[in-house]
């Protein structure tokens, strides 16, 4: 082995390792602008909204600001409005088989399109027939949502500049509001599953059963909770596994006194950085059973366990951390911890 060649001894896991599948997700809230909130107040409208920059580009989407000047933009374009709106499609690629978040349930295309009157195009789906019936520079025509509501979901698609149902008239009155949008929602998911390794696995199935379990270096005596198989600090397979206490020190801590969506405690609250006793790393959890801001360095607390038959395999096993009620501790015995 040279000097530059690491070498790692891997050892199959005695018992499965664990998965679960992940949705993480939250509602992206975002303030428009001038810029922005009059493109999709036309949107609402059934009107595309541009703007002109210095050299006489008109962009659609607008831009907020002049590609050339760095400038803010203050002149809109209406490139059209109603259901005669057309444009010819620039690039595509075909979605054969759509998830549950692409905007049509049967296969169609993913287009960038640019309309009449517009010198840029934007990213719209596609419907046809199949990928036969696509190409670039053919004619497309917009097709507005039945219910709009001020997002970019208010264009259906666009569909085949002759493709029957849809004249070009414009049959139906636009609608107009005197209030502009000025804050667009956007729901932001990911799914995904997620496969612990051995040693998470070890720790899982342990805190399932209301135990802390960390696991020793094989190059030292630090312990750290979770549990790794590899070192971060050198890359060496760790060594034996070791049992720590429920029961530790705060160490850093922050409260949260901020309401957001999804938040399943009312603020203010407390999160914080706990060693448990036993371990080197402190562990991120919730402190509650008494006042926010009776919580400081050095506070003793102790896991407050969900009931054992509705514990899951992961953090949520402990509902949050008490105070103990004991001294603080030493600020010596966690400072190299912080």
């Amino acid at each position: 082995m040279t000097s530059r060649e690491i070498v790692v001894d891997i050892t199959p896991p005695d018992e499965p390792v664990l998965s679960a599948s992940l949705a993480p997700s939250f509602d992206y809230t975002r303030s428009t602008g001038p810029v922005l909130g009059a493109f999709f107040t036309g949107l609402r409208e059934r009107r595309l909204v541009g703007n002109r920059d210095s050299r006489g580009t008109v962009h659609l989407p607008p831009v907020e600001f002049d590609p050339h000047t760095r400038r803010a933009l203050t002149e809109s374009v209406e490139v059209g409005s109603g259901s005669a709106i057309e444009g010819l499609v620039v690039a595509w690629t075909w979605v054969p088989a759509p998830t549950e978040v692409n905007p049509l349930d049967t296969p169609f295309a993913w287009a960038l399109v640019r309309f009449d009157g517009a010198d840029t195009a934007m990213l719209l789906p596609l419907a046809a027939d199949g990928p036969e019936a696509v190409s670039t520079g053919m004619r497309v025509r917009l097709r507005w949502a039945a219910e709009r509501t001020g997002t970019i979901h208010d264009i259906a698609c666009v569909v085949p500049a002759d493709a029957p149902g849809e004249s070009g008239g414009d049959d139906e009155a636009l609608q107009t509001s005197d209030d502009p949008v000025t804050i667009v929602v956007t729901p932001i998911g990911l799914a995904v599953t997620h496969t612990a390794g051995p040693a998470e696995s070890e720790f899982l199935r342990a805190i399932v059963q209301g135990r802390m379990l960390g696991r020793r270096r094989s190059n030292g005596p630090e312990v750290y909770v979770p549990p790794r198989d590899y070192c971060p600090s050198d890359g060496v397979a760790m060594g034996e596994y070791v049992e720590v206490a429920d029961v530790g020190t705060v160490t850093t801590f922050g409260i949260v006194n901020v309401p957001f969506a999804g938040q399943q405690i009312k603020p203010p609250y407390v999160t914080a950085y706990i060693l448990l006793d036993g371990s080197d790393v402190p562990i991120q959890h919730l402190v509650l059973g008494c006042e926010a801001s009776e919580v400081r360095m050095g506070m003793r607390v102790r896991a407050v366990w969900t009931p054992e038959s509705e514990r899951p395999a992961s953090m949520k096993a402990i509902a949050h951390f008490e105070p103990t009620g004991d001294p603080d501790a030493d600020p010596d015995t966690y400072a190299d911890h912080l």
